[in-house]
């Protein structure tokens, strides 16, 4: 009984076949990754390739179906076979086969070789193709050629091959890598690409691999109709690590939904503050400190995603462009320049407008290999009106910022703004301190730069930490939660605003709960029984819910140390 079908198998049907001796194809293709004209990444896949090819045995390749490459074997009436590459050839070699017959009788033909040869020429007379067609995996490997005009000379033949890296599953090495190998060597005499990246098996959100039984397959085009097909191509490559199966669902893709939206409202912000791109532009000569900064992270950024893309590293690559796009620009510099752009100092308001529109342009060019749909749509949005851009975002080169100059003094006084404000937020957020209460900051023993910074800064962290005043002078009240930034003590008098007494005790009871978790998991992942009989998905589960409350009870010992 075949489980997937549902069917009853009767009696196995034992057809003649065609096989093909390929070992003297699997010879030239193991030297080929032997000596290094073909890699995989991770290398250890390369073992794989290695024992599927020294184990090689010949291959059966036809197959009894209605569709495919038929095989190019015909047959004369007395069962002669003649293989070519088209019906004519076989027609001609079999004439010169049947006129050897002479005035001898042609077995199946009922007639003399002479006569039938004649008939073959007449067209009276056929061969009889045979009705197998080639295997998949066969016919497959043809593809790094047969797709650019192959085997004729065609321009993109002699451009596009061989091609570069071959993104392909481990479970085909053999199937399909192994034979577009063999057979882009013995057709074009070179391999067909120099570089093998095997991403891992991708499982559905809970971690099981996806089965037409089990019901949980993930239809990539339902995805795409519900997020967008940016959200997928962005979430497969966020989970695209080597050597990790990839987890894929709806809730990981509706959060880069999320993302793309983000990336669509700051570009709108940016628009509705003038942030137009300028020919002349040279980020190299800006003034303000915020600018130094953006210019100095744009760069690191463009480094990041540039290093892991040619490491084949992709979900570092797409991390890195997320965590800049989000994190850096739309969380901190469009809110650093918001007084800039409300402010009265045109110099500024013009620097920081061409900085952003030139920030914006870098972002786009970063994310289009992942998220091309959206990015080439802001690409021309953006310059409806200041005039068409030159050319497509497709066609745009590829970010090189290495020249510009690294602002040390920038970088840190930037965190060092960061810092404070997200340790601000952090005490107001364990604290449950209301949304609406705007509080003190007093800084003790705050140096010069320090307190040069502050004043600086002043307007900026009092709206994002929403403080009703910052000083840096005094001693600390009573009743302050603390933390250290720098040289000086960040102190938060919150006595007037939440009980202290009562607070500690639920921070405390939080954390006993967090850490009875802790134990439950620990003991839990400790039972071999458990452990052994558990499938490896409920096992990740236990091991992600026993992270997640270890990083719980983490914050809540921060918090109750921050009650001083």
């Amino acid at each position: 009984h075949d489980e997937k079908t549902k069917t009853v198998v009767l009696e196995p049907y034992l057809t003649e076949q065609w096989y093909l001796d390929v070992k003297p194809l699997a010879e030239k293709a193991l030297k080929a990754v032997e000596d290094g004209r073909t890699r995989f990444v991770p290398e250890n896949w390369a073992n794989v390739y290695f024992h599927w090819l020294k184990n090689i045995q010949p291959w059966c390749i036809s197959r009894q179906l209605w569709w495919g490459h038929q095989i190019p074997a015909w047959y004369g009436p007395d069962g002669t076979i003649f293989v070519q590459e088209s019906e004519a050839a076989a027609l001609q070699e079999a004439v010169l086969h049947y006129s050897e017959f002479g005035e001898g009788y042609v077995p199946g033909a009922e007639m003399t070789g002479e006569a039938y040869v004649q008939e073959l020429e007449e067209g009276i007379a056929h061969l009889t193709r045979d009705p197998d067609v080639l295997d998949t995996w066969f016919s497959s490997a043809l593809w790094p050629f047969s797709t650019l005009g192959w085997p004729d000379a065609t321009p993109e033949l002699k451009r596009y091959y061989p091609t570069s890296v071959l993104i392909t599953g481990f479970d085909i090495i053999f199937f399909w890598v192994a034979r577009m190998m063999m057979m882009g060597l013995h057709f074009m005499d070179e391999v067909p690409f120099h570089t093998v990246f095997i991403h891992t098996r991708v499982l559905d959100e809970k971690g099981v691999k996806m089965s037409k039984t089990k019901g949980n397959v993930v239809d990539p085009l339902d995805l795409i109709d519900q997020y967008g097909a940016d959200a997928l191509r962005f979430t497969l490559a966020l989970a695209a690590g080597q050597g990790r199966d990839m987890r894929i669902g709806p809730s990981r893709v509706e959060v880069n939904r999320n993302f793309a939206t983000k990336l669509w409202n700051a570009a709108r912000f940016c628009e509705m503050n003038e942030c137009v791109t300028k020919a002349d532009f040279d980020p190299a000569t800006v003034s303000l400190t915020l600018n130094k900064w953006i210019v100095g992270e744009t760069r690191a950024a463009a480094a990041d995603v540039t290093g892991a893309l040619e490491a084949l590293r992709f979900n570092e690559a797409a991390g890195a462009a997320y965590h800049f796009v989000w994190d850096v620009f739309c969380d901190w510099y469009l809110e650093f320049a918001k007084p800039v752009f409300n402010g009265s100092d045109e110099a500024a308001k013009a620097e920081t407008r061409a900085a952003a529109a030139w920030v914006r342009d870098q972002i786009l060019t970063l994310l289009h290999p992942f998220m091309p749909f959206i990015t080439e749509e802001l690409w021309a949005r953006t310059a409806e009106h200041a005039g068409p851009r030159e050319h497509l975002l497709i066609q745009s080169a590829w970010p090189s910022l290495w020249s510009l100059p690294e602002d040390k003094a920038a970088h840190d006084e930037m965190q060092w703004v960061i810092d404070l404000v997200s340790g601000i937020r952090s005490i107001r957020s364990e604290m449950n301190v209301p949304p609406s209460a705007k509080i003190q900051l007093v800084l003790k023993d705050a140096n010069a730069e320090t307190a040069r910074r502050l004043q600086t800064h002043r307007d900026v962290i009092a709206t994002l930490a929403r403080l009703a005043d910052a000083r840096t002078d005094g001693a600390l009240p009573q009743g302050s939660a603390q933390f250290v930034i720098g040289e000086a003590v960040a102190a938060l008098p919150l006595g007037d605003v939440i009980d202290f007494a009562k607070e500690r005790a639920r921070l405390e009871k939080e954390l006993k709960k967090a850490n009875d978790e802790i134990a439950r998991f620990d003991a839990k992942l400790a039972n071999e029984q458990f452990v052994s009989r558990a499938p490896e998905e409920v096992l990740a589960e236990q091991r992600e819910k026993r992270a997640d409350a270890a990083a719980l009870a983490a914050r809540l010992s921060e918090a109750i140390k921050h009650l001083g």
